[in-house]
């Protein structure tokens, strides 16, 4: 159930494999915490494990992609800037991805909207901005008359099913996946499920490129601190015409939705402006367009992931997960279809700690 982009890739692979679904959706598909213009797909992490899944995921997107007939992730290449390089790239090139370190001119072709760099900086060349908008509804197109628009309210294991109570239905299925997003503990809480997640807002905002935009318009992660930010990213909307930005950080939620700091939201995209001000004088310095969405973060690191597994029903929690979600999309498919979910996707076993 739900109809972001984790729960739109099981679907996909839970219809490749010809089992028969159903995805329950409240809102607009892709309009949650999937919702945006663009974001990052790259390959460096903190988890060695991870840099792994993310080499499934871009693989899965492009055999996707060629499938559905629709581009879902661009082929600029993804750029690292500041003191992050340094411990990523001996752990990208053990796992055989294709990253090489960028000199300040090569730096400014593969992002010329950035202002003069000379530090540590690498590409990774199979990264890009994933075409978030084309990429749901893609999936959403295939998947047709499988969404439903509809609330799930209640759901309880019934003998050897699942009882799902929605506004408008009453059903019982073998098994259940839940990406409800910031409603995924609510769910898993209700069946004696206690998921220890951090939830937060976010926002980023999407600026017009000067002049004509440029052939190669690469994504940014600046950790560098020579802009006055040291957890930025960016990644460029389809034509190149626009970037999308934001800040790593987040404003923290209550369990029942309300922001701790109300106006940290507001003060979050005017740090964001002023580094745009500051390190991309290739953007109009007013935003175009705000994106605010909730986020799920785990204990043990901004990329953790983990599913939890009980009596018929999967609830995967995560942050950062839009690059990986066609692989993990297909795990869990295969965990619905009766086969073992992966020890490292346990919650014991703290995929992507920092």
């Amino acid at each position: 159930m739900g109809a972001g982009i984790v729960g739109l890739c099981t679907a996909y692979a839970l219809v490749e494999r010809e089992i028969a679904v159903r995805v329950y959706e409240q809102s607009v598909p892709g309009n949650g915490q999937s919702g945006g213009v663009s974001r990052i797909f790259r390959h460096a992490h903190d988890d060695p494990r991870l840099i792994g899944y993310a080499r499934e995921s871009r693989a899965v997107y492009e055999e996707w992609g060629a499938r559905l007939g629709v581009q879902m992730v661009s082929e600029d290449g993804a750029v690292a800037i500041g003191p992050k390089v340094d411990a990523h790239l001996p752990l990208l090139e053990e796992a055989g991805v294709a990253v090489r370190r960028l000199d300040a001119d090569e730096l400014a072709e593969r992002i010329p909207l950035l202002a003069g760099y000379d530090g540590p900086a690498m590409l990774d060349e199979r990264g890009g901005s994933i075409r978030t908008p084309d990429a749901v509804r893609a999936l959403t197109g295939a998947l047709g008359d499988a969404v439903v628009v509809d609330e799930v309210l209640a759901l309880r294991p019934v003998g050897d099913g699942i009882e799902v109570r929605s506004g408008g239905r009453t059903d019982r299925y073998d098994r259940v996946v839940v990406c409800a997003g910031r409603g995924t503990a609510h769910l898993a809480r209700s069946v004696g499920i206690d998921i220890p997640v951090r939830q937060g807002a976010h926002v980023r905002l999407t600026f017009v490129v000067r002049g004509e935009p440029p052939t190669t318009l690469a994504t940014l992660q600046d950790s560098s601190g020579d802009f006055g930010e040291t957890g930025v990213y960016a990644a460029a909307l389809p034509g190149n015409g626009g970037y999308a930005l934001g800040l790593s950080q987040t404003t923290q939620a209550c369990d029942d939705g309300s922001l701790l700091v109300p106006g940290e939201l507001g003060d979050l995209a005017e740090r964001a402006a002023a580094y745009v001000g500051r390190a991309l004088p290739g953007l109009e310095p007013e935003p175009v367009d705000v994106r605010h969405c909730w986020t799920t973060e785990l204990p043990w690191g901004e990329d953790g992931v983990a599913v939890w597994d009980q009596a018929g029903l999967l609830f995967p929690v995560g942050h950062n997960l839009f690059k990986q979600a066609p692989g993990l999309g297909r795990k869990l498919a295969a965990a619905a279809a009766g086969e073992q979910l992966g020890p490292e996707l346990r919650p014991e076993a703290m995929l992507g700690r920092s």
